[in-house]
């Protein structure tokens, strides 16, 4: 029988964990064997008699067939991987080279998660997106939280106070789910991207469209890098539109470079004291110039938090999510009797693998 073993995530401040019990109780319906490392979801909430009540087993996961993980495992854990195992997660394949190299010599497969294809068919194990939306989420209730105002319109006995206005730059998922947020609260929202083909998105969640005249979309469905010229135009169109906003949550990144400077310090020091920044491509080097990573600054008066790894600040959820994507890659990887095939002629399975001697044999 197949053994999936979910080890304890050990980066700081990572409260995910890769499986959840209602998870488990599917990978062991199809006949998987799941072993859970003792305390293995912890952090998200969940107590090892949860999972052994679901059908798993506490004990080593590193001897597994199969290993599922959040965040890309350190040297000492790909150390204790056995040879030929296959490895499920985060594995930053663009920004982590040196890791891939790693799983590489330690003759391990593995499959990355944010290297799912966005086809119609992935939906189900594209962790990117079930992630970002959670990010989004929470990016519009740190917006909140800094901003000195009130988010929605409120009619008093001591007069009518008008609703926030929140621009959102970069309308991917996390995006989308920020407008999304923002207009619950109540705040009057807008959306802008380099790819129009998103504008009608924009407009379901209730949003205006912000059009600055500037087009960059890029190969599967990401935003292509700006030119110069482009970057140039872009600063000085977003910098005008800015300062009309009390919050602004940004969120534009490029696969693997470094992030987009949207939001510069002169804009920062024009926009009204109160106002709040919230840059969600800090890890990537930030979309405001004056960007701490994983810090709150204050600027003239202007709130900039750069929050890192948003998902785990909810685990549960965030987990719940995720068990769900490495559920539906799991699917393609294991026949009817529970054990692994070679499924490198799907597409969905093909474009997570980043390592293993079948992806060579492929190539």
């Amino acid at each position: 029988m197949t053994q999936v073993g979910v080890p304890r995530e050990m980066v700081d401040g990572e409260r995910r964990v890769a499986l959840v019990p209602k998870v488990v109780e599917r990978l062991t319906a199809i006949g998987l064997d799941v072993v859970i490392e003792a305390d293995a979801g912890a952090a998200a909430l969940i107590p090892d008699a949860a999972y052994e009540h679901s059908g798993a087993t506490v004990g080593d996961p590193w001897k597994a067939d199969i290993v599922v993980k959040v965040a890309p495992p350190t040297d000492d854990e790909i150390g204790r991987l056995r040879k030929g195992a296959v490895l499920i997660g985060f594995l930053a394949p663009l920004t982590r080279p040196a890791g891939v190299r790693a799983l590489v010599d330690a003759g391990i497969t593995g499959y990355a998660m944010e290297s799912i294809p966005r086809i119609s068919r992935a939906q189900s194990a594209d962790a990117l997106s079930s992630q970002a939306n959670v990010t989004g989420y929470r990016a519009a209730l740190l917006a909140t939280e800094h901003l000195t105002r009130f988010v929605p319109m409120l009619t008093t006995a001591a007069g009518t106070v008008p609703p926030a206005k929140v621009l959102v730059l970069g309308v991917g998922v996390a995006g989308l789910q920020a407008l999304a947020t923002m207009r619950r609260l109540g705040a009057h929202t807008t959306g802008y991207d380099v790819r129009p083909e998103v504008a009608d998105q924009v407009r379901s969640v209730g949003a205006k469209w912000l059009d600055l005249g500037i087009e960059a979309t890029g190969d599967g469905g990401y935003a292509r890098e700006l030119t110069e010229a482009e970057k140039t135009e872009q600063r000085n169109l977003l910098s005008k539109a800015i300062t009309g906003f009390d919050a602004v949550i940004t969120t534009a990144q490029v696969p693997g470079r470094k992030a987009p400077t949207l939001v510069t310090a002169e804009t920062v020091r024009a926009m009204r004291p109160g106002s709040v920044v919230v840059d969600l491509a800090g890890e990537s080097g930030g979309n405001c110039e004056v960007t701490v990573p994983g810090e709150v600054i204050v600027v003239d008066g202007v709130t900039i938090a750069a929050p890192l790894n948003l998902p785990a600040s909810l685990p549960e959820h965030a987990s719940e999510l995720y068990a769900r994507n490495v559920f539906a890659l799991l699917e393609l990887l294991v026949d009817k009797e529970g054990q692994l095939v070679s499924a490198l002629d799907d597409p969905v399975v093909a474009g997570a693998c980043v390592t293993g001697a079948g992806l060579q044999e492929a190539s």
